[in-house]
C-alpha cells in the first residue's frame, strides 16, 4: 500500500474560517509593532528634515552676512582718510568765503581773480574725487532739520524760513555710502519773531535736537 494511503493528510479544521478572525493567527501584534516603527521612522525623518532646513537657512544667512561685511569693508575702508580730506575741503570753503567778503566791488586784479578761480576749481575737483569714492556733501540749507544728519548750534527767528528748517550752514556735513561721516553744523529757524514777524532776530531759545 502506498504512503499516501498509509499517512493521509490531516483533516482541514472544521473551524478554519474562525482562524481568519483570530488576531494571534493573523499576527496583529506584529502589525502594530510595524506601525509604531513606521511612525517613529517618519518622526525621525521629519526631525532630520527640519534640522537640514535650519542648517541651510543658517548657511545662507552666514553667506549673505559675509557678502555684506565684505561690501561694507570696501565701501567704508576710506572713512578715516575721507574725514581728513573733508577738513581740506573746509579750508577751501573758508578761503573762498574770505576772498568773496573782502574782494573789491570793482578793479580786482587779474592775479587775485585767477587765485580765486583756482581755489574754486580745486575745491570742485576735490569734491568730485570724494564723490567718486562715495563721499558726498549733505544737503542742509533750507532743509528740514534732521538730528541724524544735522547738529544745531543755534536757533533764530526767521520771517521766510519755517520753524524747524535750516537757516544756514556753519560747517558742511558729509555722508559715505548710507552713513553720516560728519553731521552738518547748522542754524535752525524758530519761525517768524513774535515781536516782529516781518524781521529775523537774534538767536533765540535752544533747539531740541533729540531724535
Amino acid at each position: 500500500m502506498s504512503d499516501e494511503h498509509e499517512n493521509p493528510p490531516p483533516p482541514f479544521p472544521h473551524d478554519a474560517e474562525g482562524m481568519l478572525d483570530d488576531p494571534e493567527m493573523l499576527g496583529e501584534e506584529d502589525l502594530a509593532d510595524d506601525d509604531v516603527s513606521l511612525d517613529a521612522a517618519k518622526k525621525e525623518i521629519g526631525e532630520l528634515s527640519d534640522k537640514v532646513l535650519r542648517l541651510a537657512a543658517e548657511l545662507e544667512n552666514t553667506r549673505r552676512r559675509a557678502q555684506r561685511e565684505k561690501a561694507d569693508a570696501g565701501r567704508y575702508a576710506i572713512a578715516n582718510f575721507a574725514r581728513d580730506l573733508i577738513g581740506v575741503s573746509d579750508n577751501f570753503e573758508r578761503a573762498l568765503r574770505v576772498a568773496s567778503e573782502n574782494a573789491p566791488a570793482e578793479g580786482m586784479s587779474d592775479v587775485a581773480k585767477g587765485l580765486i578761480d583756482g581755489l574754486k576749481m580745486t575745491e570742485k575737483e576735490l569734491l568730485s574725487v570724494l564723490e567718486r569714492h562715495g563721499v558726498r556733501r549733505l544737503a542742509a540749507e533750507r532743509e528740514k532739520f534732521d538730528p541724524n544728519m544735522h547738529q544745531a548750534v543755534a536757533q533764530v527767528p526767521h520771517a521766510e524760513i519755517p520753524s524747524g528748517h535750516v537757516v544756514d550752514v556753519a560747517q558742511q556735513g558729509f555722508t559715505i555710502g548710507d552713513r553720516v561721516l560728519r553731521a552738518a553744523m547748522v542754524t535752525v529757524s524758530s519761525g517768524p519773531s513774535a515781536g516782529n514777524p516781518g524781521q529775523s532776530g537774534e538767536p533765540g531759545e535752544r533747539l531740541d535736537t533729540k531724535v
